[in-house]
């Protein structure tokens, strides 16, 4: 028996051999040359590719600023609103909703190259220092900063910093004849996302809400009590150029105005089972008549809250078609301190309409022209000219019909209003003089204006200083031609766009929306509606069968 293994032996010896070499070989082959040792995955092939650059590229390459370049690159391909935030980035996205940053509390602008402060925010940094609205900043920490390097992105990396650290700034002032010099140890600056709410008539409140942020619910809960005890019998919500921001802020606002256990939103991905949000019973406002206000500006959180109020039948949407942008973005960070935001689910309303508009992907060209082929369709001034998708029927607690198709149509449409637009106007506005001019006026005529403490004042005196032909005078030295018969057809337009600004530099965003409110023909649509008691939608009604 042991004679038979000692002649089987060579033989299994070779065998193993042979196989040996085979084996051999293939891994050889597959691994060797331009083949590399990793498993065949496209993510694998990404970071194999990455490897291959930095071993074997021709030049040097900086592989940072590659990967930095890619991941945009990809996000781009997947959807219009997966995006890529470098770590250098990162802080200031965040910090528009996170309801403070930290900085030398000023709001300023950039004329002849050089930094001109509108306003100090009261009880900030600046102010305690004696820093005023006219000064101009332009030395920062000894160095002068003039000229071509003073850029926003630039002021803010300096002007902003860790709290408690210093600024030494070079402030020149009108009528001293030196550069004064203050130290600003920075501080918590809040970054409001109620930009007005007053009582716009006896019995009518009115808030402008410009982003969700996390501050944003507690603010509405600061206005809704000083309506309430100023008497208020209704109210109107302004989203009109509100991008969005967290969903959690919309779903708590909408919450104040909703009956218990009712669908405010639902999200849905891949993924994502579906989430369900409702309302809890507990909200302030759940009888209070209501309008809602939106545009093609208003996208996200905002189409959250006008599809929950709209769905549940709770008020009426007054203004023209909102964005579309229904995707759910979680937020993922890197350990370099950069982050994505990558689209998880959808948005839907109560009745089973996706928010998101329709997109291609990786055509985010044709997506981003969408408000500008809106405006071209006519869509902006005639209600027959928005496509939406009748195919897609849903309808409300009542039984209305509402259609997919993406964003939130009104139940009211207000046109844009062009009344007195001429090109003169229009040159004059997208040029930026209006700006430019009305900051100058302001900061020539400080001392006299700050006599005036309320928009009608302010206004009643500026009608008596001739400024559409000031301005005139002003746009032609800067190469716009005085065009007489144009300009005289757009006097509303300008008169109303220079005293607002003035008004606007003077007194801040709630006196210029006050003054702006006084002929915005939306508003004055939602205050129509209000008085006749209208804002509660009503069911359909219904059709007999013969």
């Amino acid at each position: 028996m042991s004679s038979n293994k000692n002649r089987l032996m060579p033989f299994l010896l070779a065998i193993c051999l042979v196989a040996g070499i085979l084996i051999g070989t293939f891994y050889t082959n597959h691994f060797s040359g331009n083949k590399l040792g990793i498993i065949n995955t496209s993510s694998n092939k990404l970071n194999a590719l990455l490897h291959i650059i930095d071993e074997q590229y021709v030049d040097t390459v900086s592989m940072f600023n590659l990967v930095e370049e890619a991941m945009p690159q990809i996000l781009a391909e997947l959807d219009p609103h997966s995006s890529y935030i470098p770590a250098k980035d990162l802080e200031a996205v965040n910090s528009d909703l996170k309801g403070s940053f930290s900085g030398i509390g000023v709001q300023f602008t950039i004329q002849d190259d050089t930094i001109h402060i509108n306003s100090v925010i009261q009880g900030g940094p600046s102010e305690k220092v004696g820093l005023l609205a006219g000064d101009r900043i332009v030395e920062v920490d000894d160095s002068s900063f003039v000229g071509k390097i003073v850029t926003n992105s630039e002021a803010m990396r300096r002007l902003k910093g860790e709290k408690g650290s210093k600024v030494k700034l070079g402030i020149y002032r009108p009528g001293e004849k030196e550069i004064l010099h203050f130290t600003v140890v920075r501080g918590d600056i809040p970054v409001k996302s109620i930009d007005a709410a007053y009582m716009i008539n006896d019995k009518f409140g009115y808030v402008k809400v410009n982003k969700f942020g996390e501050t944003t619910y507690p603010e509405l809960l600061v206005a809704l009590a000083q309506l309430s005890q100023a008497n208020c019998k209704g109210m109107i919500i302004d989203l009109r150029g509100n991008t969005g921001g967290y969903m959690a802020a919309a779903i708590q606002m909408v919450n104040e105005f909703l009956p218990n256990n009712k669908l405010i939103v639902y999200t849905e991905g891949r993924k994502s089972p579906r989430e369900n949000y409702t309302s809890n019973g507990t909200g302030s406002s759940q009888t209070m008549p209501l309008i809602v206000l939106m545009d093609e500006g208003s996208a996200s959180a905002s189409e959250i809250f006008a599809g929950a109020i709209q769905d549940n039948d709770r008020g009426t949407i007054i203004g023209r078609r909102s964005f579309g942008k229904g995707l759910v973005q979680q937020p993922i960070e890197f350990s370099d301190g950069s982050a994505i935001r990558l689209t998880i689910a959808r948005y839907y309303t109560p009745s089973g309409r996706c928010i998101q508009k329709p997109y291609e992907k990786g055509n985010d060209a044709e997506y981003e022209m969408d408000i500008i082929t809106r405006y071209e369709h006519g869509e902006f001034f005639s209600a027959d000219s928005i496509k939406q998708n009748i195919k897609e029927i849903y309808h409300t607690s009542l039984g209305r019909t509402v259609y997919g198709g993406g964003g939130i149509m009104p139940d009211i449409f207000v046109p844009q209003d062009t009344t007195g637009m001429t090109s003169y106007y229009r040159m004059a506005a997208t040029r930026g003089l209006i700006v430019r001019y009305t900051l100058d006026y302001t900061d020539k005529n400080r001392n006299k204006l700050k006599e005036y403490d309320t928009p009608q004042k302010m206004e009643a005196y500026l009608k008596t200083q001739n400024l559409l032909e000031k301005f005139a005078e002003y746009a032609e030295k800067k190469g716009l031609k005085r065009r007489n018969i144009l300009m005289y057809k757009s006097k509303q337009l300008f008169e109303e766009s220079l005293y607002g600004n003035i008004i606007y530099n003077m007194l801040g965003i709630e006196a210029y929306i006050t003054y702006s409110n006084l002929t915005d023909k939306t508003v004055q649509k939602a205050l129509e509606v209000l008085e006749k008691g209208e804002s509660f939608p009503q069911a359909p009604e219904k059709t007999s069968e013969k």
